[in-house]
Protein backbone atom coordinates (compact mmCIF):
# COMPACT_ATOMS: atom_id res chain seq x y z
CA UNK A 1 0.00 0.00 0.00
CA UNK A 2 1.31 3.42 -0.98
CA UNK A 3 -0.04 6.55 0.71
CA UNK A 4 -0.26 9.15 -2.03
CA UNK A 5 -1.02 12.85 -2.22
CA UNK A 6 -4.52 14.25 -1.80
CA UNK A 7 -5.03 16.92 -4.46
CA UNK A 8 -8.22 18.42 -5.80
CA UNK A 9 -10.51 16.33 -3.61
CA UNK A 10 -9.04 12.83 -4.05
CA UNK A 11 -5.90 10.75 -3.76
CA UNK A 12 -3.83 11.05 -6.93
CA UNK A 13 -1.72 8.38 -8.54
CA UNK A 14 1.97 8.87 -7.84
CA UNK A 15 4.72 7.67 -10.14
CA UNK A 16 7.63 9.33 -8.35
CA UNK A 17 9.87 8.30 -5.48
CA UNK A 18 8.53 6.62 -2.35
CA UNK A 19 9.76 5.93 1.16
CA UNK A 20 8.91 2.98 3.43
CA UNK A 21 6.55 3.45 6.38
CA UNK A 22 7.81 1.44 9.35
CA UNK A 23 5.89 -0.05 12.27
CA UNK A 24 7.96 1.17 15.26
CA UNK A 25 6.89 -1.87 17.30
CA UNK A 26 8.43 -4.34 14.86
CA UNK A 27 10.82 -2.29 12.76
CA UNK A 28 9.20 -3.75 9.64
CA UNK A 29 7.74 -1.93 6.63
CA UNK A 30 3.94 -1.68 6.58
CA UNK A 31 3.60 0.43 3.46
CA UNK A 32 5.15 3.28 1.56
CA UNK A 33 4.52 6.99 1.13
CA UNK A 34 4.86 9.03 -2.04
CA UNK A 35 7.44 11.84 -2.00
CA UNK A 36 6.40 15.06 -3.68
CA UNK A 37 8.66 17.13 -5.89
CA UNK A 38 8.19 20.76 -6.93
CA UNK A 39 5.81 19.77 -9.73
CA UNK A 40 3.46 17.97 -7.34
CA UNK A 41 3.51 20.93 -4.96
CA UNK A 42 2.76 23.29 -7.84
CA UNK A 43 -0.19 21.15 -8.90
CA UNK A 44 -1.63 21.36 -5.39
CA UNK A 45 -1.03 25.11 -5.24
CA UNK A 46 -2.83 25.73 -8.54
CA UNK A 47 -5.80 23.71 -7.28
CA UNK A 48 -5.68 25.75 -4.09
CA UNK A 49 -5.60 29.06 -5.95
CA UNK A 50 -8.69 28.05 -7.89
CA UNK A 51 -10.51 26.79 -4.80
CA UNK A 52 -9.61 29.83 -2.68
CA UNK A 53 -11.33 32.19 -5.12
CA UNK A 54 -14.75 30.66 -4.46
CA UNK A 55 -14.21 29.48 -0.88
CA UNK A 56 -13.14 32.94 0.30
CA UNK A 57 -16.48 34.24 -1.00
CA UNK A 58 -18.47 31.53 0.77
CA UNK A 59 -20.68 32.82 3.56
CA UNK A 60 -19.63 32.42 7.17
CA UNK A 61 -22.75 30.31 7.60
CA UNK A 62 -21.55 27.89 4.91
CA UNK A 63 -18.04 27.68 6.36
CA UNK A 64 -19.30 26.93 9.86
CA UNK A 65 -21.75 24.36 8.48
CA UNK A 66 -18.84 22.45 6.96
CA UNK A 67 -16.75 22.74 10.12
CA UNK A 68 -19.58 21.51 12.34
CA UNK A 69 -20.00 18.50 10.05
CA UNK A 70 -16.23 17.87 10.08
CA UNK A 71 -16.19 18.04 13.86
CA UNK A 72 -18.95 15.42 14.11
CA UNK A 73 -17.12 13.12 11.67
CA UNK A 74 -14.00 13.43 13.84
CA UNK A 75 -15.99 12.26 16.84
CA UNK A 76 -17.47 9.33 14.94
CA UNK A 77 -14.12 8.23 13.49
CA UNK A 78 -11.85 8.83 16.48
CA UNK A 79 -11.17 5.15 17.13
CA UNK A 80 -10.30 4.34 13.51
CA UNK A 81 -8.06 7.39 13.24
CA UNK A 82 -6.39 6.64 16.58
CA UNK A 83 -5.56 3.09 15.47
CA UNK A 84 -3.94 4.34 12.27
CA UNK A 85 -1.86 6.81 14.29
CA UNK A 86 -0.87 4.14 16.80
CA UNK A 87 0.26 1.75 14.07
CA UNK A 88 2.50 4.24 12.29
CA UNK A 89 3.67 6.31 15.27
CA UNK A 90 3.80 3.69 18.02
CA UNK A 91 1.90 5.60 20.73
CA UNK A 92 -0.91 3.86 22.54
CA UNK A 93 -4.41 3.98 21.07
CA UNK A 94 -5.79 5.95 24.08
CA UNK A 95 -2.95 8.45 23.72
CA UNK A 96 -3.74 8.84 20.01
CA UNK A 97 -7.42 9.32 20.81
CA UNK A 98 -6.39 11.98 23.31
CA UNK A 99 -4.47 13.96 20.72
CA UNK A 100 -7.49 13.84 18.40
CA UNK A 101 -9.68 15.20 21.19
CA UNK A 102 -7.25 18.04 21.88
CA UNK A 103 -7.04 18.82 18.17
CA UNK A 104 -10.82 18.87 18.00
CA UNK A 105 -10.75 21.86 20.36
CA UNK A 106 -9.32 23.92 17.49
CA UNK A 107 -12.11 22.72 15.21
CA UNK A 108 -14.64 23.79 17.83
CA UNK A 109 -12.94 27.18 18.08
CA UNK A 110 -13.10 27.48 14.28
CA UNK A 111 -16.83 26.69 14.37
CA UNK A 112 -17.22 30.09 16.02
CA UNK A 113 -15.26 31.89 13.32
CA UNK A 114 -18.07 34.39 12.70
CA UNK A 115 -17.42 36.08 16.04
CA UNK A 116 -13.63 36.02 15.56
CA UNK A 117 -13.80 37.75 12.17
CA UNK A 118 -15.95 40.63 13.34
CA UNK A 119 -14.45 44.00 12.46
CA UNK A 120 -14.83 47.44 14.01
CA UNK A 121 -16.92 50.43 12.98
CA UNK A 122 -16.65 54.14 13.79
CA UNK A 123 -19.33 56.55 12.60
CA UNK A 124 -18.72 60.18 11.64
CA UNK A 125 -14.97 60.25 12.28
CA UNK A 126 -15.10 63.38 10.16
CA UNK A 127 -18.23 65.11 8.93
CA UNK A 128 -20.10 62.51 6.89
CA UNK A 129 -17.16 60.09 6.96
CA UNK A 130 -17.28 56.58 8.48
CA UNK A 131 -14.52 53.99 8.99
CA UNK A 132 -14.83 50.25 9.35
CA UNK A 133 -12.35 47.39 9.42
CA UNK A 134 -12.37 43.78 8.29
CA UNK A 135 -10.06 40.80 8.12
CA UNK A 136 -9.69 38.91 4.84
CA UNK A 137 -8.06 35.56 3.98
CA UNK A 138 -4.56 35.36 2.52
CA UNK A 139 -5.31 32.85 -0.26
CA UNK A 140 -3.27 29.63 -0.27
CA UNK A 141 -1.45 28.79 2.97
CA UNK A 142 0.56 25.74 4.02
CA UNK A 143 1.43 23.75 7.13
CA UNK A 144 4.55 21.62 7.68
CA UNK A 145 4.01 19.35 10.67
CA UNK A 146 5.98 16.76 12.72
CA UNK A 147 5.54 13.05 13.31
CA UNK A 148 4.73 13.20 17.01
CA UNK A 149 1.16 14.51 16.70
CA UNK A 150 -0.05 13.62 13.19
CA UNK A 151 -3.63 14.68 13.99
CA UNK A 152 -3.44 17.35 16.70
CA UNK A 153 -0.71 19.66 15.41
CA UNK A 154 -2.17 19.96 11.89
CA UNK A 155 -5.53 20.69 13.52
CA UNK A 156 -3.92 23.68 15.24
CA UNK A 157 -3.63 25.05 11.70
CA UNK A 158 -6.04 23.88 9.02
CA UNK A 159 -9.48 24.28 10.69
CA UNK A 160 -8.79 27.94 11.46
CA UNK A 161 -7.11 28.64 8.12
CA UNK A 162 -10.05 27.06 6.27
CA UNK A 163 -12.63 28.82 8.45
CA UNK A 164 -10.98 32.15 7.62
CA UNK A 165 -11.53 31.46 3.91
CA UNK A 166 -8.11 30.17 2.84
CA UNK A 167 -7.11 27.07 0.92
CA UNK A 168 -4.74 24.93 3.00
CA UNK A 169 -1.94 22.57 1.89
CA UNK A 170 -0.62 20.17 4.54
CA UNK A 171 2.84 18.60 4.33
CA UNK A 172 2.81 16.06 7.20
CA UNK A 173 5.68 13.91 8.39
CA UNK A 174 6.53 11.13 5.98
CA UNK A 175 6.93 8.78 8.97
CA UNK A 176 3.20 8.59 9.81
CA UNK A 177 1.32 10.03 6.82
CA UNK A 178 -1.96 8.10 6.75
CA UNK A 179 -3.81 10.19 9.33
CA UNK A 180 -3.60 13.26 7.09
CA UNK A 181 -5.31 11.50 4.20
CA UNK A 182 -8.03 10.28 6.55
CA UNK A 183 -8.58 13.88 7.65
CA UNK A 184 -8.83 14.92 4.00
CA UNK A 185 -11.50 12.28 3.42
CA UNK A 186 -13.46 13.52 6.44
CA UNK A 187 -13.35 17.05 5.07
CA UNK A 188 -14.66 15.77 1.74
CA UNK A 189 -17.52 14.00 3.50
CA UNK A 190 -18.25 17.17 5.48
CA UNK A 191 -18.85 19.07 2.24
CA UNK A 192 -15.62 21.05 1.93
CA UNK A 193 -15.12 22.00 -1.74
CA UNK A 194 -12.36 20.21 -3.62
CA UNK A 195 -8.99 21.92 -3.40
CA UNK A 196 -9.63 23.79 -0.14
CA UNK A 197 -7.78 21.15 1.92
CA UNK A 198 -4.98 19.17 0.27
CA UNK A 199 -2.10 16.95 1.37
CA UNK A 200 1.33 16.61 -0.22
CA UNK A 201 3.72 14.08 1.28
CA UNK A 202 7.47 14.19 1.16
CA UNK A 203 10.71 15.37 2.68
CA UNK A 204 13.03 18.32 2.13
CA UNK A 205 12.21 18.67 -1.58
CA UNK A 206 8.54 19.19 -0.74
CA UNK A 207 9.38 21.60 2.08
CA UNK A 208 11.64 23.68 -0.14
CA UNK A 209 9.03 23.78 -2.90
CA UNK A 210 6.44 25.05 -0.41
CA UNK A 211 8.80 27.71 0.94
CA UNK A 212 9.71 28.93 -2.53
CA UNK A 213 6.32 28.87 -4.25
CA UNK A 214 5.15 32.42 -5.00
CA UNK A 215 1.44 31.58 -4.66
CA UNK A 216 1.72 30.31 -1.06
CA UNK A 217 1.17 33.33 1.18
CA UNK A 218 1.98 31.88 4.60
CA UNK A 219 3.62 28.83 6.17
CA UNK A 220 3.06 27.33 9.62
CA UNK A 221 5.71 24.94 10.96
CA UNK A 222 6.23 22.79 14.04
CA UNK A 223 9.46 20.84 14.51
CA UNK A 224 13.04 21.16 15.72
CA UNK A 225 14.71 24.51 16.32
CA UNK A 226 17.30 24.20 13.51
CA UNK A 227 14.58 23.45 10.94
CA UNK A 228 12.33 26.17 12.39
CA UNK A 229 15.13 28.68 11.81
CA UNK A 230 15.53 27.41 8.25
CA UNK A 231 11.80 27.56 7.52
CA UNK A 232 11.54 31.10 8.85
CA UNK A 233 14.58 32.32 6.91
CA UNK A 234 13.61 30.73 3.60
CA UNK A 235 9.95 31.63 3.90
CA UNK A 236 10.68 35.25 4.69
CA UNK A 237 13.14 35.48 1.78
CA UNK A 238 10.23 34.42 -0.43
CA UNK A 239 8.01 37.12 1.08
CA UNK A 240 5.79 34.83 3.15
CA UNK A 241 4.33 35.09 6.58
CA UNK A 242 5.94 32.43 8.78
CA UNK A 243 5.15 31.02 12.20
CA UNK A 244 7.77 28.42 13.09
CA UNK A 245 7.57 26.57 16.41
CA UNK A 246 10.86 24.97 17.40
CA UNK A 247 12.23 22.67 20.06
CA UNK A 248 11.95 22.56 23.83
CA UNK A 249 13.56 21.37 27.04
CA UNK A 250 10.78 21.82 29.58
CA UNK A 251 11.44 21.91 33.33
CA UNK A 252 9.08 20.97 36.16
CA UNK A 253 10.06 22.62 39.45
CA UNK A 254 9.09 20.75 42.61
CA UNK A 255 9.00 22.70 45.88
CA UNK A 256 9.49 20.99 49.27
CA UNK A 257 5.83 21.64 50.18
CA UNK A 258 4.50 19.83 47.10
CA UNK A 259 2.55 16.57 47.36
CA UNK A 260 5.41 14.34 46.20
CA UNK A 261 3.24 11.42 45.11
CA UNK A 262 1.04 13.72 43.04
CA UNK A 263 3.99 15.61 41.57
CA UNK A 264 5.82 12.40 40.67
CA UNK A 265 2.81 10.86 38.96
CA UNK A 266 2.19 14.03 36.95
CA UNK A 267 5.84 14.48 36.00
CA UNK A 268 6.20 10.81 35.04
CA UNK A 269 3.18 11.14 32.76
CA UNK A 270 4.72 14.25 31.23
CA UNK A 271 8.12 12.63 30.79
CA UNK A 272 7.12 9.18 29.57
CA UNK A 273 3.74 9.66 27.93
CA UNK A 274 4.01 9.12 24.17
CA UNK A 275 7.56 7.84 24.92
CA UNK A 276 8.63 11.42 25.61
CA UNK A 277 8.12 12.39 21.98
CA UNK A 278 6.28 15.63 22.70
CA UNK A 279 7.45 19.22 22.40
CA UNK A 280 5.64 19.69 25.71
CA UNK A 281 7.22 16.65 27.36
CA UNK A 282 8.88 17.12 30.76
CA UNK A 283 12.45 15.83 30.47
CA UNK A 284 13.76 17.79 33.48
CA UNK A 285 12.53 17.81 37.07
CA UNK A 286 14.08 20.39 39.41
CA UNK A 287 13.91 19.45 43.08
CA UNK A 288 14.15 22.46 45.40
CA UNK A 289 15.42 22.66 48.98
CA UNK A 290 16.08 19.04 49.80
CA UNK A 291 13.09 17.60 47.96
CA UNK A 292 15.36 15.45 45.81
CA UNK A 293 15.36 12.18 47.77
CA UNK A 294 11.58 12.01 48.16
CA UNK A 295 10.97 13.06 44.58
CA UNK A 296 13.45 10.58 43.10
CA UNK A 297 12.00 7.72 45.15
CA UNK A 298 8.48 8.55 43.95
CA UNK A 299 9.63 8.95 40.33
CA UNK A 300 11.44 5.59 40.51
CA UNK A 301 8.24 3.87 41.57
CA UNK A 302 6.27 5.58 38.80
CA UNK A 303 8.81 4.70 36.10
CA UNK A 304 9.08 1.06 37.16
CA UNK A 305 5.29 0.66 36.98
CA UNK A 306 5.15 1.63 33.31
CA UNK A 307 4.33 -1.21 30.91
CA UNK A 308 6.25 -0.87 27.63
CA UNK A 309 4.95 -2.59 24.53
CA UNK A 310 3.15 -2.17 21.20
CA UNK A 311 0.74 0.74 21.22
CA UNK A 312 -2.27 -1.35 20.18
CA UNK A 313 -2.12 -3.64 23.22
CA UNK A 314 -4.53 -2.76 26.01
CA UNK A 315 -1.95 -3.35 28.76
CA UNK A 316 0.65 -1.02 27.23
CA UNK A 317 1.17 2.36 28.87
CA UNK A 318 4.21 3.42 26.78
CA UNK A 319 5.01 2.45 23.22
CA UNK A 320 8.25 2.57 21.19
CA UNK A 321 10.01 5.63 19.86
CA UNK A 322 9.57 6.43 16.18
CA UNK A 323 12.85 5.15 14.67
CA UNK A 324 15.94 3.11 15.49
CA UNK A 325 17.96 6.35 15.38
CA UNK A 326 15.66 7.90 18.00
CA UNK A 327 16.20 4.89 20.25
CA UNK A 328 19.96 5.11 19.83
CA UNK A 329 19.99 8.83 20.61
CA UNK A 330 18.38 8.19 24.01
CA UNK A 331 20.84 5.41 24.75
CA UNK A 332 23.80 7.58 23.73
CA UNK A 333 22.66 10.40 26.02
CA UNK A 334 22.36 8.02 28.96
CA UNK A 335 25.70 6.33 28.20
CA UNK A 336 27.44 9.72 28.15
CA UNK A 337 25.81 10.91 31.37
CA UNK A 338 26.54 7.72 33.31
CA UNK A 339 30.14 7.72 32.09
CA UNK A 340 30.40 11.30 33.38
CA UNK A 341 29.20 10.44 36.87
CA UNK A 342 25.40 10.53 36.66
CA UNK A 343 23.34 7.88 38.43
CA UNK A 344 20.78 5.84 36.48
CA UNK A 345 18.08 5.49 39.12
CA UNK A 346 15.96 3.68 36.52
CA UNK A 347 17.78 2.38 33.44
CA UNK A 348 15.78 1.54 30.31
CA UNK A 349 18.68 0.99 27.94
CA UNK A 350 18.53 -2.78 28.01
CA UNK A 351 14.79 -3.19 27.64
CA UNK A 352 13.63 -5.95 25.29
CA UNK A 353 9.95 -6.53 24.58
CA UNK A 354 9.31 -10.24 24.05
CA UNK A 355 8.11 -10.98 20.54
CA UNK A 356 9.08 -7.49 19.37
CA UNK A 357 12.86 -7.72 19.58
CA UNK A 358 13.37 -5.61 16.44
CA UNK A 359 11.07 -2.82 17.63
CA UNK A 360 12.33 0.62 18.57
CA UNK A 361 11.82 0.21 22.30
CA UNK A 362 13.73 1.92 25.10
CA UNK A 363 12.49 1.86 28.66
CA UNK A 364 11.75 4.78 30.97
CA UNK A 365 15.00 6.15 32.37
CA UNK A 366 15.54 8.45 35.36
CA UNK A 367 18.95 10.09 35.88
CA UNK A 368 20.29 11.90 38.94
CA UNK A 369 23.48 13.89 39.52
CA UNK A 370 23.58 15.13 35.94
CA UNK A 371 25.77 18.13 35.14
CA UNK A 372 24.22 21.01 33.19
CA UNK A 373 26.78 20.56 30.40
CA UNK A 374 25.68 17.00 29.64
CA UNK A 375 23.53 16.43 26.54
CA UNK A 376 21.05 14.48 28.66
CA UNK A 377 20.20 17.81 30.29
CA UNK A 378 20.87 20.56 27.78
CA UNK A 379 19.70 18.96 24.50
CA UNK A 380 16.15 18.15 23.46
CA UNK A 381 15.97 14.39 24.09
CA UNK A 382 12.58 13.54 22.52
CA UNK A 383 12.53 10.18 24.25
CA UNK A 384 11.64 8.57 27.61
CA UNK A 385 14.49 10.12 29.59
CA UNK A 386 13.92 12.18 32.75
CA UNK A 387 16.74 14.11 34.43
CA UNK A 388 16.43 15.23 38.06
CA UNK A 389 18.37 18.39 38.94
CA UNK A 390 18.66 19.71 42.50
CA UNK A 391 18.91 23.32 43.76
CA UNK A 392 18.58 25.00 47.14
CA UNK A 393 16.07 27.80 46.47
CA UNK A 394 13.22 28.83 44.21
CA UNK A 395 15.38 31.67 42.89
CA UNK A 396 18.00 29.13 41.79
CA UNK A 397 15.31 27.02 40.14
CA UNK A 398 14.01 30.03 38.21
CA UNK A 399 17.53 30.94 37.15
CA UNK A 400 18.13 27.37 35.95
CA UNK A 401 14.95 27.33 33.86
CA UNK A 402 15.63 30.80 32.45
CA UNK A 403 19.19 29.82 31.47
CA UNK A 404 17.82 27.38 28.89
CA UNK A 405 17.84 28.63 25.29
CA UNK A 406 14.34 27.19 24.97
CA UNK A 407 11.19 28.70 26.42
CA UNK A 408 8.32 26.46 25.43
CA UNK A 409 6.67 25.18 28.61
CA UNK A 410 7.39 24.83 32.30
CA UNK A 411 5.58 23.92 35.52
CA UNK A 412 5.81 24.33 39.27
CA UNK A 413 4.46 21.90 41.86
CA UNK A 414 3.74 23.61 45.15
CA UNK A 415 1.12 24.27 47.82
CA UNK A 416 2.25 27.89 48.08
CA UNK A 417 0.37 30.55 46.19
CA UNK A 418 3.25 32.95 46.81
CA UNK A 419 5.80 30.58 45.24
CA UNK A 420 3.51 29.97 42.29
CA UNK A 421 2.99 33.69 41.74
CA UNK A 422 6.72 34.47 41.90
CA UNK A 423 7.44 31.62 39.50
CA UNK A 424 4.80 32.57 36.94
CA UNK A 425 5.86 36.23 37.03
CA UNK A 426 9.61 35.69 36.70
CA UNK A 427 9.85 32.69 34.40
CA UNK A 428 10.86 33.42 30.78
CA UNK A 429 8.68 30.77 29.17
CA UNK A 430 5.60 31.04 26.97
CA UNK A 431 3.36 28.46 28.67
CA UNK A 432 3.33 27.85 32.43
CA UNK A 433 1.57 25.25 34.54
CA UNK A 434 0.88 25.39 38.26
CA UNK A 435 0.52 21.80 39.46
CA UNK A 436 -0.08 20.96 35.78
CA UNK A 437 2.83 19.16 34.07
CA UNK A 438 2.00 19.82 30.39
CA UNK A 439 0.44 23.29 30.23
CA UNK A 440 -0.88 23.11 26.66
CA UNK A 441 -3.62 25.77 26.51
CA UNK A 442 -7.13 24.83 25.44
CA UNK A 443 -8.05 25.54 21.84
CA UNK A 444 -9.50 28.99 22.44
CA UNK A 445 -6.16 30.24 23.82
CA UNK A 446 -2.99 30.24 21.74
CA UNK A 447 0.01 27.90 21.91
CA UNK A 448 3.58 29.13 21.67
CA UNK A 449 6.89 29.44 23.45
CA UNK A 450 9.59 32.07 23.80
CA UNK A 451 13.24 32.26 22.77
CA UNK A 452 14.41 29.36 20.55
CA UNK A 453 11.01 27.69 20.80
CA UNK A 454 9.23 30.12 18.46
CA UNK A 455 10.25 32.10 15.39
CA UNK A 456 7.72 34.62 14.14
CA UNK A 457 5.21 36.98 15.67
CA UNK A 458 2.20 34.69 16.03
CA UNK A 459 1.53 31.73 18.29
CA UNK A 460 -0.44 28.69 17.08
CA UNK A 461 -4.20 28.01 17.26
CA UNK A 462 -6.79 30.17 18.95
CA UNK A 463 -7.05 33.94 18.38
CA UNK A 464 -3.43 34.26 17.24
CA UNK A 465 -4.10 31.85 14.38
CA UNK A 466 -7.01 33.97 13.14
CA UNK A 467 -4.67 36.95 12.92
CA UNK A 468 -1.99 34.87 11.21
CA UNK A 469 -4.30 33.49 8.50
CA UNK A 470 -5.97 36.83 7.73
CA UNK A 471 -4.88 40.38 7.02
CA UNK A 472 -6.52 43.59 8.12
CA UNK A 473 -8.21 46.11 5.87
CA UNK A 474 -9.54 49.53 6.92
CA UNK A 475 -12.23 51.24 4.76
CA UNK A 476 -13.04 54.94 4.94
CA UNK A 477 -16.35 55.92 3.29
CA UNK A 478 -18.28 59.07 2.50
CA UNK A 479 -21.59 59.42 0.68
CA UNK A 480 -21.93 63.12 -0.11
CA UNK A 481 -25.25 64.82 -0.75
CA UNK A 482 -25.92 66.19 -4.23
CA UNK A 483 -25.01 69.75 -3.24
CA UNK A 484 -21.67 68.60 -1.81
CA UNK A 485 -20.43 66.78 -4.90
CA UNK A 486 -19.34 69.93 -6.67
CA UNK A 487 -17.23 71.10 -3.74
CA UNK A 488 -13.52 71.32 -4.54
CA UNK A 489 -11.22 68.78 -2.91
CA UNK A 490 -8.68 70.18 -0.46
CA UNK A 491 -5.00 69.90 -1.33
CA UNK A 492 -4.14 69.97 2.38
CA UNK A 493 -3.71 66.78 4.36
CA UNK A 494 -7.25 65.83 5.43
CA UNK A 495 -8.25 66.80 8.93
CA UNK A 496 -11.15 65.84 11.14
CA UNK A 497 -13.67 68.54 10.26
Amino acid sequence: MTVSHWIGGAEVESTGATQPILDPSTGSPIGAVALADAAVVDRAVQEGVRAARTWSAASLAKRTEVLYAFRQLLVENTDALARVISREHGKTVPDAAGEIARGRESVEFACGIASHLKGGYSSNVSTGVDVHSMRQPLGVVAGITPFNFPAMVPMWMHPIAVACGNAFILKPSERDPSASNMIAELYRRAGLPDGVFQVVHGGKDAVDAILAHPDIAAVSFVGSTPIARYVQAQGMLAGKRVQALGGANNHAVVMPDADMAFAASQIAAGAFGSAGERCMAVPVAVAVGGAGDALVAALKAEAEAIVVGPGDQATTTMGPVITAASRQRVIDFVDEAVAGGAEAVVDGRGLVVAGYEEGFFVGPTVLRHVRPTMRAYCDEVFGPLLVVMEVDTLDEAIALVNSSPYGNGTAIFTASGEAARVFTEQIQVGMVGVNVPIPVPVGYYSFGGWKDSLFGDHHAHGPEAVRFYTRAKAITTRWPHQDQRAAAASFDFPGHT
